[in-house]
Formats: structure tokens, sequence, C-alpha cells
């Protein structure tokens, strides 16, 4: 296996780094982190058909690029980076692969082409109020009625559920777990934003109350897509995790050499020194597990399930260590609302949680490895 870049890749993050800090400097995430929406669609449109990042990872013949999750790592990598505020990580790493793993020819031609126009702002509801992750604990049912399906029930902590115009939601039939597509807006849905600790990626809570519901894929048969579209978003919000590690080092290292106590650089001080290079060991650990978990997605090999759990478990613990040690090593400053530390501290707790935290992921491992 090579976890080298290509080319091509490394030309990739380059433009994606260079539109992030043109579009999502600090000043955008604060303005954008307190609206409602939570995106600007201008620049959702410009991701779309200036840079056909929306569509990266869907096949040719459905309106998209065809690349894989390497390349979508290299782009998740400089969103953590730079905290984009934006329903990417919902509509691309869960939604898409979502309707790439469970449904059918018939459903890519439906939902994908708009995905990657742009068009189409999708999300999956996975957990329900008590944000259990295991698929297997789903409540919210759906039944059929006459040839067609409505559904029942309560999907919380749901990404992006407020903006979305197409909701992915898991629901038990008659002949188990299935995945059933619904309008944002249609009748029997409400939907209430929740106040949430990081504000760079909003929250819904959805009741379904008898709505119309489209069937993807084959009724009964959605567990095992689903369970790879869980293990893929993993790897990728690994790849985020990895990239905000690896900007709050950067900033903590470019403070140690600026900032000036008693004469000297504090960066010279042992302690700081210690601080910065356990970041580094961490940030670099971080890196070596989600490009692992990378290329195991890249290859859809039985390696998946093991990779993702082993990066999001170990990037998870490592972008909250390292974000923490950001705000000490900027000291009082740290500790300001004005201070974007504590942007990336929140971001790094909130994906510490969302898709499991790292205790949820190691009793998987646990399971998987037979231990």
């Amino acid at each position: 296996m090579n976890f080298g870049f290509s080319e091509e890749q490394d030309e990739l993050r380059k433009m994606v780094r260079r539109f992030l800090e043109e579009k999502s400097p600090e000043t955008e995430v604060r303005r954008l982190m307190a609206t409602e929406e939570g995106y600007d669609p201008a620049v959702w449109s410009q991701m779309a058909n200036e840079l056909a990042l929306q569509g990266l990872g869907i096949p040719e013949e459905f309106g998209g690029q065809g690349y894989g999750p390497v390349e979508l790592y290299v782009v998740f990598e400089e969103m953590g980076a730079a905290l984009l505020c934006a329903p990417y990580f919902s509509t691309v790493a869960l939604a898409a692969n979502a309707l790439l793993f469970v449904g059918n020819e018939k459903d890519h031609a439906a939902y994908l082409p708009g995905i990657a126009s742009g068009e189409t702002i999708a999300t999956v509801a996975l957990t329900d109020d008590a944000g259990m992750w295991d698929l297997r604990s789903t409540s919210t049912t759906a039944t059929r009625e006459g040839d067609h399906f409505v559904i029942s029930g309560v999907r919380s902590y749901v990404t992006d559920g407020s903006t979305a115009t197409l909701l992915l939601v898991p629901a038990v039939t008659d002949k188990g777990l299935s995945l059933f597509a619904v309008a944002g807006d249609a009748e029997g849905v409400t939907r209430e934003v929740l106040a949430t600790m990081d504000q760079t990626r909003k929250q819904s809570r959805i009741e379904f109350a008898n709505a119309p519901a489209t069937l993807v894929g084959e009724e009964g048969a959605a567990l095992a897509g689903l369970e790879t579209t869980a293990q893929v978003a993993a790897a990728a919000l690994a790849a985020e995790q990895v990239g905000g590690a690896q900007r709050v080092l950067d900033a903590s290292v470019e403070y140690a050499k600026n900032r000036v106590q008693f004469g000297r650089p504090i960066g010279s001080f042992q302690a700081i020194k210690h601080k910065c290079a356990d970041m580094l060991l961490d940030v670099e650990s971080a890196k070596s597990a989600a490009y692992y978990a990378a290329w195991a997605a890249q290859e859809r090999n039985e390696e998946l399930p093991i990779a993702a759990s082993l990066a999001k478990s170990f990037c998870s613990e490592a972008y909250f260590h390292c974000a923490a040690e950001n705000i000490q090593i900027h000291g009082g400053i740290g500790f300001t609302w004005e201070h974007p530390a504590h942007l990336y501290f929140k971001r790094a707790k909130s994906s510490e949680l969302f898709l499991g935290d790292p205790a949820y992921h190691r009793e998987l491992l646990a399971q998987r490895l037979g231990i």
C-alpha cells in the first residue's frame, strides 16, 4: 500500500486550500455560525459548479467526477482545518455514500445528480433521542400504505437536518431495517434546530408523523449498506480531525515562537517544548491512522471496519488533546471569545462524539478483532 499522495491529489489540496482561505476565514466562520442556516448558499454553489466538490466521489454517469475516498480525504482534511460552515459532510460523507451503498441504479439516477450539482442538500438521520449509533436500535418505523410508505418516529442530532432538502431515514418495516428518502418540506415532517456547543456544525431534531417516504434500495436490506456508510463517514471525519489538529499545532508553534516572556520566546521553555512535541506526535500518528482508513475505504476491503474504528477513536482523542493544549499554550488570550482556539476546541469535542465516541469505537474494534 502507498500512503503518498499523487501530484493530482496534491494539486487538489492546494486548490481547496486556496478556496477556503478566501471563503472560510475566521470572520466568515463566526458570521455563519451565528445564522440559523449555518452556510452561505453562494459559496455552496461555487463549491459545486466551479470546484465540483459535491460530486467528487459520485460516479461520472450520475453527474460526478468519479473519484474515491482518498481524494475526498484531502478535501475533508482541508475543510477541518478551515472549520468550513457548510452542509458538505452530511451531504457527501453521509447521504451520497448511503445512496451508493444502499440504493440501486434507479435511486442513484434519481438523487445523485442533484447532490453533484449542489441543488440537493442531503443528510442521513442516524440516531434517535437516545443518541445511540447502533443502527439495530432504530426506533423509527415505516409502514406501507397502498403503493407508498409513511414514516413515523423521531430522529435527533441530525447534522444539517433543518437545511437539508433530502432526508435519508433508516426505519424498521415488517421485513427489517430499510432506508427511506423523505423531502425536507414534506407533510408530517417537523424540524427543530438544536442548541449545540459547536455552532459551526448545525444539528436538528426531526419528528415524522406519517410522513410520505420513498424506499431506497430493497426493503429490509439496508443494514449492511448503512454500516458501510457509517464506516466510510467515520474515516472522513478522522480526516477532518487531522486537519483541525494540524491547524492548532501550527498555531501553537507560531505563538510559541513569537510570544516573549522574561526576555525570551516561550517556545524556548521546556514545558512548552514538551507540549508541542506531544502534539506533533499525536498529529503524525493520527495522520497514519486516517490515511490507513482512507486507503481501506478506497479499496472497500475487509479491513475497512477495523481501520475506520481505529482512525475514529485515535483521531478523536488526538484532536481534542491538541485543541486543549493549544488553549494552554496561548495562555489567557486562548480562553477568550475573541481567539479562534475555542472554535477548534468545540469542534474537536463535538467531532469526538459524532458517529460514536472513542469508547464506542474501541468496543467495535474489540468485537471485530474477536477480543
